[in-house]
């Protein structure tokens, strides 16, 4: 199996906490393998490139050179989604733009940086278990059950969006789909849960706009909650940490705010597939989600 560079990004050090360590303790129960990247930096987020765009392109470009040229790995697994989506879009930008390349290959030398050659890629964390082990691996590998637990998968709207930075996707029915996409579905479903017909999988949960215009935010969660909740999940499962982050606070505020309460739980899919992989709540960090799935698990007889 490869070994991967792991680039957690900035969320996963801060509210994303319980995904990272869901993620290392998964990794680490699958005996696969991951090497943290060394010196990494923001990849631009989404307010950088209003600075200037290629600045967000050259910060993305210095994680893959970090990779490939001084640890000499050919991958990079990003969990987050906006950390996925910006390092897929510099990938992108650099292999079809020659101007881009030679812009931050030169910003990389006056910055005594890697400087990027290409030679690299960037996973999903969800596309990486698929590649080494998918459905089959992951149903070898399991020591408990999710025992029939009805989940809404949410997939967020940056994991497959502008679908010309995902060339690999949509290749056929083995390959992922930037139109439904299924590869979270398919590892849960191997561990034991029941997929719900969840319509908004890849709808926008308006976690860019939380701060700015929380009232929007809150009705493109309780959208998506109520979509999850009509289709019969008792969990929505993520695979973002600002979607995450999001569902979880305007759950809360769409009762407090405005009186209407919403059943589902939110639970990362990594620390789903951990407890299939006998791995203690804890160990996941469940009980550091804001949505407090316990009662739930223990009912269903999971943990």
């Amino acid at each position: 199996m490869a070994k991967v560079a792991y680039y957690p990004g900035c969320a996963l050090e801060g509210s994303g906490g319980p995904y990272d360590k869901s993620t290392r303790a998964l990794v680490n129960a699958l005996d696969l393998e991951m090497d943290n990247l060394r010196d990494y930096n923001c990849c631009g987020a989404m307010e950088v490139k209003n600075v200037h765009p290629m600045l967000q392109t050259y910060l993305s470009a210095r994680n893959l050179a970090i990779a490939t040229e001084q640890m000499g790995l050919d991958t990079v697994m990003a969990p987050c989604n906006g950390c996925y989506h910006n390092l897929k879009k510099a990938e992108f930008e650099l292999a079809t733009s020659d101007d881009a390349l030679s812009t931050v290959q030169e910003l990389a030398r006056k910055a005594d940086d890697p400087v990027y050659t290409g030679n690299v890629r960037t996973l999903h964390v969800l596309e990486w278990l698929m590649e080494e082990l998918g459905p089959a691996g992951i149903r070898q590998r399991m020591t408990k059950q999710l025992n029939g637990l009805k989940v809404a998968n949410y997939y967020g709207c940056m994991y497959t969006r502008p679908r010309q930075i995902f060339p690999e996707k949509d290749q056929g029915p083995d390959s992922e789909s930037t139109y439904k996409p299924h590869f979270m579905d398919d590892l849960l479903a191997s561990a034991g849960a029941v997929n719900t017909d969840f319509a908004l999988k890849t709808a926008c949960c308006g976690g860019a706009h939380t701060l700015s215009d929380a009232d929007t935010s809150t009705q493109l969660v309780l959208n998506l909650l109520q979509s999850a909740e009509e289709s019969g999940a008792e969990v929505i499962a993520t695979e973002c940490p600002t979607c995450h982050s999001g569902l979880e606070m305007h759950q809360v505020r769409a009762e407090t705010e405005f009186g209407i309460r919403t059943t589902p739980k939110i639970i990362y899919f990594t620390q789903l597939l951990g407890l299939a992989m006998g791995l203690s709540p804890r160990k996941l960090g469940i009980h550091e989600n804001v949505s407090d799935s316990i009662g739930l698990l223990k009912e269903k007889r999971i943990i």
